[in-house]
């Protein structure tokens, strides 16, 4: 028995570049940074004071549940109910206020807001949330243990995390996320709200098909990747293992970097998987920020409409060539996609690593 193809039939975003999917596209595409300074809480007493935040968000849980359910407009009410969630996120928004607040609970609500069959895991891993959450649903589809699966994740900038980040001084003081570049100086923080349906191809229109995955550890440090980029090399070998593609095959790779350190060994990884093929390679949280637990799931969606269109979104804030990374890097404009085929690759504190290979219908 032939195992089923795993498509992707419903995409939802939201982030600092507006709502909708098409929104996200548009700004990945012109490159123009969604950065400028926090209005959300004050940041007055930090040392960097810019995100990428939507002026009009609600809570994180208003946001995921419109999310899940634009992602899920084409599923009947009954299709909705044989449903499962998976969720990645940081923990309840609301945790540190109120003891009684769980994960679990604010996991249980959403599904039931969204009139899905509940929740099936909960992913707290860190910016591999989603990507991690994708490659479970999709390995449990081509298996034929599912048939249909919502994933979301989902993070909204606030003061905690954003305290964080900046005491650890990772935060870029210059206003821009520099991914790949010389003069880079840290990431900054974005929303970041997604939500796909994955299902067997042919039960409805397939936006597109999850190919491959992968994933791998660098067991190198807590907070720094493998300077060599083995743990992420591997990630993406085994996805294109899995989709039965050649390195020279890939028409797109969505990086992780974010404009911090780590971005050399990201390029590292890259050039150890694809060898002599060096695809083009941008980070489109050079547009929208790092959304954390949300980034990997928001970039798949980026990445599925890149494929979609042909065009392939722009590696912004770039200042001058890194030696360190010597990538084909997408920067002066979009440029035309010379194969349907693309690679989303996400990175998290403690040595995850996580591909996800996408085919555009």
């Amino acid at each position: 028995m032939t195992a089923p193809r795993v498509a992707i039939t419903g995409l939802a975003a939201v982030s600092a570049l507006g709502r909708g999917v098409q929104a996200q596209l548009a700004g990945a595409l012109a490159g123009t940074a969604a950065f400028g300074p926090v209005r959300r809480f004050d940041a007055g007493g930090r040392r960097v004071t810019d995100a990428a935040t939507l002026t009009d968000a609600g809570t994180l849980a208003d946001e995921l549940a419109g999310a899940v359910a634009a992602a899920c407009h084409g599923l009947s009410a009954a299709e909705r109910a044989t449903t499962p969630l998976l969720l990645g996120i940081h923990g309840h928004p609301d945790g540190g206020r109120d003891t009684t607040a769980t994960t679990a609970g604010f996991a249980r609500a959403l599904a039931t807001r969204a009139g899905l069959a509940g929740v099936a895991r909960i992913y707290t891993c860190a910016c591999v949330s989603g990507s991690t959450a994708v490659a479970d649903a999709a390995a449990e589809i081509h298996k034929g243990r599912s048939g249909r699966v919502v994933v979301a994740a989902g993070y909204l900038v606030e003061p905690d995390q954003f305290a964080l980040f900046d005491a650890g001084r990772a935060l870029a003081r210059d206003g821009a996320a520099r991914p790949f570049s010389s003069g880079r100086n840290g990431l900054l923080l974005g929303d970041a709200v997604s939500a796909v349906v994955l299902e067997p191809a042919g039960a409805r229109e397939v936006l597109a098909e999850v190919t491959g995955w992968g994933r791998a550890g660098d067991a190198h440090h807590v907070v720094r990747p493998d300077p060599a980029g083995a743990g992420m090399a591997r990630a993406i070998e085994a996805a294109l293992r899995r989709g039965g593609l050649g390195p020279d095959e890939v028409g797109y790779v969505n990086a992780n970097a974010s404009g911090a350190d780590g971005d050399s060994a990201e390029a590292a990884a890259l050039r150890r998987a694809f060898g002599a093929a060096r695809p083009p390679v941008s980070s489109t949280k050079s547009v929208h920020g790092h959304g954390l637990e949300g980034s990997g799931l928001l970039e798949l969606v980026i990445t599925v409409l890149a494929a979609q269109a042909g065009k392939l979104p722009v590696n912004a804030g770039h200042l001058a060539p890194d030696p360190a990374c010597d990538l084909d890097l997408v920067l002066d404009g979009p440029r035309k996609a010379a194969s349907p085929h693309a690679l989303t690759v996400n990175a998290a504190f403690g040595g995850a690593n996580t591909a996800l290979l996408v085919r555009a219908a």
